[in-house]
């Protein structure tokens, strides 16, 4: 939904009308207010006004609900799901807004797969969906702090792209490790989960095995080895 909301604001840019811009405004309206919702059930309908950037950092920052089905309304499901057609993620799928807990039992969840997570990301990445100004301010959007899994046992000075997602028995996370001279794309899924605690520390254990792996490949000359700088205080 964000890349499509930024793939609007391009277009808007460009003179295209009747595309959502991140500059729209939007007055909060009790209607559209949800359970898990940690900002906007705190603001005050009918008069808090925000723009289509407030509601897409609320919902990368803290999944706020409401400004997820806000957007939703604004970009619209079907556009959604045509980007992702265009780009060959036929499994990655909007089919509800947030909570819709009746559409979800009736078998209309939302869908993807790693693959196709990590597929949308890196196609971002490359600058195949949003131009350079777009592309750059979907990645700083992305980057914004949260609470999530793959960073959780990684360096601070890191800087991650993510965005995880939870319910019930699931705990998902997907994003862009810019590793020093070896960013990479990672997405990990756990469904089924009698604990929930497993699945998000079975994501940051994968996602610390991996960040391993590409720091010292991006360390490491072409034959394999780490040239580390020296301490010039241990002389």
């Amino acid at each position: 939904m964000l890349a499509e909301l930024y793939r609007q604001a391009q277009l808007s840019s460009l003179g295209t009308s009747s595309k959502a811009k991140l500059s729209d405004l939007y007055t909060v309206n009790a209607a559209d207010l949800v359970a898990d919702s940690d900002i906007m059930l705190g603001l005050t309908p009918s008069v808090t006004r925000l723009t289509n950037y407030d509601l897409a950092t609320m919902m990368v920052a803290v999944s706020d609900n409401s400004a997820t089905n806000v957007l939703i309304d604004r970009v619209g499901m079907e556009n959604i799901n045509a980007l992702m057609d265009s780009l060959g993620l036929t499994h990655t799928r909007l089919r509800r807004k947030m909570m819709d807990v009746k559409a979800a039992g009736e078998g209309r969840e939302n869908i993807s797969t790693p693959r196709e997570m990590m597929s949308l990301l890196e196609q971002i990445y490359r600058g195949k969906v949003l131009n350079k100004e777009m592309t750059e301010g979907f990645l700083k959007m992305l980057s914004t702090h949260k609470a999530s899994y793959i960073p959780r046992d990684l360096p601070d000075a890191v800087r991650i792209a993510n965005k995880p997602g939870e319910l019930e028995a699931v705990r998902n996370d997907s994003g862009i490790v810019f590793a020093q001279n070896r960013p990479y794309v990672i997405c990990v899924m756990t469904t089924y989960l009698r604990n929930e605690r497993d699945g998000e520390d079975a994501i940051t254990r994968i996602s610390s095995a991996a960040y391993r792996m590409f720091d010292r490949l991006g360390r490491a000359s072409e034959y394999g080895r780490v040239v580390s700088p020296r301490d010039s205080s241990a002389h």
